[in-house]
């Protein structure tokens, strides 16, 4: 892609290891098909090995440019009594503004996806005429010497959450801290929190809060949801303009994301065109 994406994701791909074998993850990965899924122009700039499988699961719409890395990001998932054990083999590189082409530095949208603290948080500051987002799981993730992920704190968030335009998180990436909501909330301009089943709550400053409930659904791999979620809310805010209709639209998509497994959980033509209206 020679001129720049409409949409613009910034993080690793992961190489996720399952019985199965294996599967993309990451967050650029759901959020770029979601977005890529209505009709958006997406690049991903991400860091993995040349010749890394997953990536052939990306569509071919999709533009990546890849910084080379001797390892790509793998990761292994596992669940002791409904609990994910995470546990990161290997790493790729970290992603500077050096990995962004030129000419991809004025996409309108710009998505932070940091995965395992890969992303450079200067990278918040490198966009100004663009609607800076970030999801920022990845910056509140540390391992140990034997690769298992827990929580560490968001050191950057005082700098970093009243520089975007948006911030996403998860009550699991916050570990359902009520205060620590209520931090983020008054420090960012726009602060959505997922709630997976329960839909999502939305925070703008100045302004009082409001739910928007989920449809109801069996699911079947909740995988990616919330990044499901991000891509369709950023892409339809950037259309937009409205807080409330991107926050619906992006719940009614990623609530028929967890009815279908892993990346073909993306968004549907028909689905799109059923929420959409038209």
């Amino acid at each position: 892609m020679s001129t720049s994406p409409e949409y613009l994701l910034i993080g690793h791909v992961a190489h996720d290891v399952t019985p199965n074998g294996p599967r993309l993850g990451g967050t650029v990965s759901y959020g770029g098909c979601a977005a890529q899924a209505l009709g958006t122009a997406v690049g991903i700039v991400t860091s993995a090995q040349r010749d890394e499988v997953v990536l052939n699961a990306l569509p071919a719409e999709i533009a990546v440019q890849l910084t080379e890395a001797p390892r790509s990001t793998v990761f292994v998932n596992t669940y002791v009594d409904g609990k994910r054990r995470q546990i990161l083999r290997q790493r790729a590189a970290t992603l500077t503004l050096s990995d962004v082409p030129t000419a991809w530095r004025s996409a309108p949208i710009v998505h932070l996806a940091p995965l395992d603290d890969e992303v450079d948080p200067q990278l918040a500051f490198q966009f100004p005429h663009a609607l800076v987002a970030a999801t920022p799981q990845g910056w509140m993730r540390t391992w140990d010497s034997e690769g298992v992920v827990s929580r560490k704190p968001w050191l950057q968030a005082q700098n970093l959450l009243p520089q975007l335009t948006v911030a996403v998180f998860s009550e699991e990436d916050i570990q359902w801290d009520k205060e620590l909501e209520a931090e983020y909330a008054s420090l960012a301009k726009l602060l959505i929190i997922t709630r997976a089943a329960n839909g999502c709550t939305v925070y703008q400053q100045g302004q009082a809060p409001f739910n928007m409930p989920a449809p109801q659904v069996e699911v079947v791999d909740a995988t990616g949801a919330g990044d499901v979620f991000t891509g369709v809310f950023l892409v339809m805010l950037h259309r937009t303009k409205n807080i409330e209709t991107a926050a619906r639209v992006a719940t009614e998509l990623a609530s028929i994301s967890v009815t279908r497994v892993g990346l073909d959980g993306a968004p549907r033509p028909e689905e799109v065109k059923a929420i959409l209206g038209n």
